[in-house]
């Protein structure tokens, strides 16, 4: 234990024979800085293994702190948006958060990759530079079978998270002199897809045609990587649009057989964006076994089997019902999304895809980011954020509470007084 006395430093509470003497005037101010600054030093040396100073294995008890505060970066970053504050200490947070990410492992690894993630929401554009460093790391990570499946899963998400920001055509990137690094973006936005794909393909038919069987985590993991590869096709060029329906339109019903209730779903909805975007280049598209896919999706939406859970077969029957629509009739489900004074409206797929991968990556903070995120709200067409002052208030005051509360009391006493005098007469009456 070292203690601080007047620039000298006491050990185990006995002053060694150097700090009997004390310095004089002049050195005080000299001898207090290079104490503190020696006990720090040494302090934080001694703490750090040998094997982290070679940087050749990560401290293993110091990994909960870091996972405390990754996960302290999560939840500051789902409550609020923060551009202001991280505009000047972008560098330092995203250094620390690739730290993890590339020295991390299990929990600490998935951790890192969902606050890159936020983080790149968080700063929209402003986060192309640290995508350029940090992209080759998630994808090394999402290619990695040996890596722990929900890092994998969240690197998912993450790189086609960041991916679709940084390619976002808003009014800047639309300027001439940009149209080079616009298409630039697009080029990783596709070789993005193509990584993805290489992890959902593998619940496609094997070569024998029957369906692989995973486990709960694997098709999880098929799962995000599909919502994730759905969220750049929204935004990819046509010429690629083409080429992937044709691809795949007729693998993803292979999808539809899956034992994982989320991954039928998500399979399903990218059928029914695959039908959109088709529609838009020619009003008559549709796949050379319609006839067979729309029974599966009937069936789908009417499989009714007692070993799932009731509230996973009413998920998937609401689901199926508007899948069917889209691929029978071209019509997209209404929804409805209400955070504060507004609500957002989506009549699309490609919409409904881009609203399902925000809230995978924000989760339950996708209401906050709706109302003051910038870009967030420039996706949705919500426009500029709504200032304070202009938000209609429709919370009573705390005086009208009072009096709301005191006139309901004085309503309910009078109408019990009076149903009492009658039970009263009544009973009164009959004696």
């Amino acid at each position: 234990m070292r203690i601080m006395t007047g620039g000298c430093i006491l050990a185990g509470g006995r002053r060694s024979a150097e700090a009997r003497s004390l310095p004089s005037d002049e050195e005080y101010d000299t001898a207090d800085n290079w104490s503190t600054a020696s006990v720090l030093s040494e302090d934080q040396t001694d703490s750090i293994p040998e094997e982290d100073k070679d940087g050749e294995e990560v401290d293993e008890s110091g990994a909960q702190g870091r996972k405390n505060c990754l996960e302290g970066l999560i939840k500051a970053f789902s409550k609020k948006y923060l551009f202001d504050f991280l505009a000047d200490r972008k560098v330092t947070v995203s250094d620390g958060v690739i730290r993890c990410l590339r020295k991390g492992k299990g929990d600490e690894l998935a951790l890192a990759a969902r606050s890159l993630a936020m983080l790149c929401i968080q700063l929209a554009q402003d986060a192309d530079e640290i995508m350029e460093d940090v992209k080759p790391v998630l994808l090394t990570i999402l290619a990695d079978n040996s890596a722990n499946i929900k890092a994998r899963g969240e690197c998912a998400i993450a790189v086609a998270m960041c991916a679709f920001i940084t390619c976002m055509e808003f009014e800047v990137v639309i300027i001439v002199l940009l149209t080079v690094k616009l298409e630039r973006k697009r080029m990783d936005v596709v070789s993005t897809m193509e990584a993805l794909e290489n992890i959902f393909r593998l619940s496609f038919r094997k070569g024998d045609k029957s369906i692989p069987t995973h486990s709960p985590e694997v098709s999880r993991l098929h799962g995000i990587a599909l919502t994730a590869w759905c969220l750049l096709l929204s935004i990819a060029p046509q010429y690629h649009i083409d080429k992937v329906v044709a691809k795949y339109l007729s693998k993803l019903p292979d999808l539809l057989e899956s034992q994982d209730v989320d991954l039928r779903i998500v399979a399903g909805e990218t059928i029914a964006l695959f039908y959109e975007l088709g529609r838009e280049e020619d009003e008559e598209f549709q796949s050379a076994s319609m006839v067979q896919l729309c029974e599966s999706l009937r069936r789908l939406s009417t499989e009714s089997h007692k070993y799932v859970a009731k509230k996973d077969r009413r998920h998937q029957k609401s689901s199926f019902r508007d899948i069917l629509r889209a691929v029978q009739e071209g019509e997209a489900p209404e929804v409805v999304v209400k955070f504060g004074p507004e609500c957002l409206e989506m009549y699309t797929w490609v919409k409904k895809v881009q609203y399902s991968a925000f809230c995978q990556a924000i989760s339950s903070g996708v209401y906050q980011h709706l109302q003051w995120n910038p870009m967030v709200r420039e996706v949705f067409g919500l426009g500029a954020p709504l200032l304070v002052s202009s938000l209609p208030s429709n919370k009573p005051t705390k005086w009208e509470r009072t009096m709301y509360n005191a006139a309901a009391f004085k309503a309910r006493t009078k109408a019990r007084a009076k149903f009492r005098d009658k039970r009263a007469v009544t009973m009164s009456g009959t004696e």
